[in-house]
């Protein structure tokens, strides 16, 4: 590598020629000592710079090196000469919400609008991927103690807990690269289909949306009204559909942790790591024999999360549709820009499907917007957004495959009637979902409290 990594430097070759010249003597094994105490020392210097994190992942690290990627054009959010900045944002967020309001059951999501630069985005939204990305990491990082030979243990001795941190500096230098390559290209806060930022916060980012509407041929008051509409109608699923945030996240985290790692080829890779040099470490980590092996139990996970988040995403499509309507020119060319800006992903998504090995995409994304639009023609908005009160209700991977007869289905049940109050099944949900936490935090004494307690319910 021409730039060593993390703070190390090379030895000076004319320092041995300045010592000769001089008339003091170096032999070979004083010069190996004294770069050795300059590495040690360099290596210090680069874990207290690096930041204390002390779990998988050097988040700090992480933070450092999508911000210093970013560089100043991260700090931007208007393009320059624009006045219209800020109240633009409000102003078009507004305007979706009311337009929302005729397309969909659930109210509005959102409380505050804001507009992040790729700065804000990194900021607010490293509490959510340091969860997605925790359970890869540890999980990675045990395979690779524990494919260690007993006898590179006791040798390494107080050293694998430096490795340990070199393990977690390389997970957050590949996690900074990713960070900033979605930085530049999100949208908004929920363009990669999960619910990233904080709760009931709509954000979006104009300098992404400006260098976006480039080539589209469409003004970009349009863009930035249609993008708002998106994002807020995302904003009213995670806020109203008590289950489907954690269920999202729960299944990212699901396929997570099943990871399992060949640890024959840790084993062959075990000797030809230098604990003192991070960029041995990351040369293995990204040498693609580390990649994980997908379990049959994963292969679920991921089949469940990519129904969800297509099921979401479709959703999405067709409220969005029915709400800007006729009202703006160019709706149906951007709607299929974005499909397709989905549906394909982008440079950064699938740097981030190397590292997590998680692909974020809604392939089935037409096939849910079909059954969405089927549902709501025949039975109506508010049947169709009262399948969102549990998660029994979803349709399935199946129900993809077969929009007409789930929609018959739906016709035969009487429970999804237009006479049902959609907005109180929505908050009997939600109230179920915290007794049942409640529950689980206070644990019974005796059958008696038990009995009481069902009864309360009932």
């Amino acid at each position: 590598m021409s730039n060593p990594p993390f703070g190390f430097g090379l030895p000076d070759p004319d320092k041995g020629r300045d010592n000769e010249s001089s008339g003091g003597q170096s032999g070979s094994g004083a010069d190996a000592f004294q770069q050795l105490g300059q590495m040690l020392s360099q290596l210090g210097q680069m874990l207290s710079q690096a930041g204390s994190s002390s779990g998988p992942v050097n988040y700090d690290l992480a933070k450092q090196i999508a911000l210093q990627r970013l560089g100043s054009e991260g700090q931007l959010g208007f393009a320059a000469g624009d006045r219209t900045g800020e109240a633009a944002v409000r102003d078009s967020a507004h305007l979706a919400e009311l337009w929302l309001d005729e397309a969909t059951i659930l109210p509005a999501g959102a409380t505050v609008t804001a507009t992040w630069t790729a700065r804000d985005w990194i900021d607010k939204t490293l509490p959510t991927w340091q969860r997605l990305c925790d359970p890869v990491a540890k999980q990675m990082s045990n395979a690779w103690m524990q494919a260690l030979p007993e006898e590179a243990k006791r040798a390494a001795g107080p050293l694998l807990s430096m490795v340990g941190q070199m393990g977690g500096m390389a997970f957050g230098s590949q996690l900074g690269n990713a960070l900033a390559g979605l930085a530049s290209e999100v949208l908004t806060s929920t363009d990669v289909g999960l619910p990233l930022g904080p709760e009931t916060t709509s954000a979006l980012l104009p300098k992404n949306i400006d260098k976006f509407t480039e080539g589209l041929e469409r003004p970009k008051s349009e863009v930035l009204v249609f993008l708002a509409a998106r994002e807020a109608a995302h904003q009213r699923l995670f806020a109203h559909v008590p289950w489907l945030r954690q269920r999202l996240l729960a299944t990212v985290e699901e396929f997570a942790s099943g990871i399992t790692v060949d640890t024959s080829a840790l084993e062959q890779l075990a000797g030809r790591v230098d604990p003192t040099n991070p960029a041995s470490i990351e040369e293995v980590m990204s040498s693609g024999l580390l990649e994980p092996r997908r379990t049959p139990e994963q292969q679920a996970a991921l089949g469940r999360l990519e129904t969800l988040l297509a099921l979401v995403e479709g959703w999405v499509d067709v409220v969005v549709a029915d709400a800007v309507g006729e009202r703006l020119p160019g709706a149906e060319a951007l709607r299929e820009t974005l499909r397709r800006r989905r549906a394909t992903g982008g440079p950064a998504e699938q740097t981030f499907a190397t590292l997590v090995g998680l692909e974020l995409r809604p392939r089935r994304m037409r096939a849910a917007s079909a059954l969405w639009k089927l549902v709501g023609d025949r039975h109506g908005m508010q049947a169709r957004d009262t399948l969102w009160s549990h998660p029994d209700l979803m349709p399935t991977a199946d129900d993809l495959d077969d929009p007409i007869g789930f929609a018959e289905r739906l016709g035969d049940n009487g429970a999804l009637d237009d006479g049902i109050d959609p907005l109180a099944e929505l908050e009997r949900a939600e109230r179920a979902r915290r007794d049942e936490a409640e529950r689980g935090e206070a644990e019974p004494s005796d059958d008696g409290d038990e009995n009481g307690d069902k009864n309360d319910e009932e």
